[in-house]
């Protein structure tokens, strides 16, 4: 199971603190304890750690995600196509066509019972998305590009001051 997988993924997480590393490593085990058969794709970005679940091995089929940034350390929970999902206590944050998030802080305030509805909504949403079903796969990890040059987590901050 890809759950086990975590080799690259906490190969791309070093960089980042410790608390960090602890809350975007418990975000991946909720959504792998509740979607065991998904696929996770890694972007191991310039500006971001980014990880979502597909039902196939392309992006366009994701239905969540989790991203770090490395300049803000903020960490996103997301919906790639959260603009299509139903939202009706408006916690997603995001104006634009498709992607809507929450900023996640600590494990305490993560609103699990509401997300856990997001996310069977997300889910249905993506796998209407895939029209040749022969593309579905279950349980891979496949990181899907690692970016040579990265900006440091705090970079940006430190060359204002």
């Amino acid at each position: 199971m890809s759950k086990e997988q975590t080799k690259d993924l906490l190969k791309f997480l070093r960089p980042f603190d410790d608390d960090i590393k602890e809350i975007v490593l418990w975000l991946r085990e909720f959504v792998w304890n509740l979607y065991p058969n998904a696929n996770e794709l890694i972007y191991d970005n310039y500006n971001a750690l980014a990880f979502g679940w597909s039902l196939t091995d392309r992006l366009g089929h994701t239905f969540c995600s989790v991203a770090v940034g490395r300049s803000s350390k903020n960490i996103h929970f997301g919906f790639f196509w959260g603009s299509q999902i139903a939202d009706p206590d408006k916690i997603l944050l995001g104006k634009g066509n498709q992607y809507r998030y929450i900023l996640v802080k600590n494990k305490d305030d993560f609103p699990k019972t509401y997300i856990k509805k997001l996310l069977k909504d997300a889910y249905a949403n993506s796998l209407a998305k895939v029209k040749d079903k022969s593309q579905l796969m279950q349980g891979a990890t496949i990181t899907k590009s690692i970016s040579a040059a990265k900006r440091k987590p705090g970079k940006a901050a430190a060359k204002k001051k």
